[in-house]
């Protein structure tokens, strides 16, 4: 009777789950992890970042804030289908995370915030101590997904003066088979590290 009961405990729980997961609207800061049955390797959990996205390899740039697991689940089965037989079985859960979200600062008073978009293992928002470099950042960023394109990484930047965007291309390939590095770049307050999908033979 006591197995009963606690089966039927965990049973409520799961539906309770499974219910709020249905109504609750993803917000920045989020963390989505993301399985895919077919195929293992694209199983990863994702931050949702402060515009509200999160890039999936295959369907690329997926709109997540403001809707639910669903909706997001859809997306990505249907941005992933053309690279699968069949229609791929997606599953999409939330995981809430205590990071800063928009408009807020990292912590302490010397942080700066700084964005890792695409092809990383940890994706989403990283305070950082200022004067970090970098190759420092993506150190620690997590390393890089199988899919990554570590040719062309990208480091965007605003002018927080004039809003005048920026992008800077890094071949990281290089760099770790023992080139040199002309530029100490200095990271700061708002910059965005892209990591984009590798392209076919590349």
């Amino acid at each position: 009777m006591k197995y009963l009961i606690f089966a039927l405990w965990g049973l409520m729980l799961a539906a309770t789950s499974a219910s709020a997961q249905n109504v609750y609207r993803i917000q920045p800061g989020d963390t989505l992890a993301i399985e895919v049955l077919e195929d293992t390797s694209l199983n990863r959990s994702l931050l949702v970042l402060p515009d509200g996205t999160v890039n999936f390899p295959f369907a690329g740039t997926v709109q997540a804030g403001g809707r639910t697991a669903a909706q997001v689940q859809q997306n990505i089965a249907a941005g992933i289908a053309p690279n699968f037989a069949t229609s791929p079985t997606v599953f999409v859960s939330v995981n809430s995370v205590s990071i800063p979200r928009t408009g807020e600062t990292a912590v302490g008073p010397d942080a700066i915030n700084v964005y890792f978009i695409g092809e990383v293992n940890g994706d989403g928002l990283r305070p950082m101590a200022a004067g970090t470099t970098f190759l420092q950042a993506i150190a620690q960023s997590g390393g890089f997904s199988r899919f990554a394109a570590t040719k062309r990484i990208q480091l965007r930047r605003t002018d927080p003066v004039t809003g005048t965007p920026s992008i800077i291309t890094i071949n990281y390939r290089a760099l770790s088979d023992g080139a040199e590095f002309n530029r100490n770049i200095i990271l700061q307050d708002g910059d965005v590290i892209l990591v984009p999908e590798r392209r076919l033979f590349e």
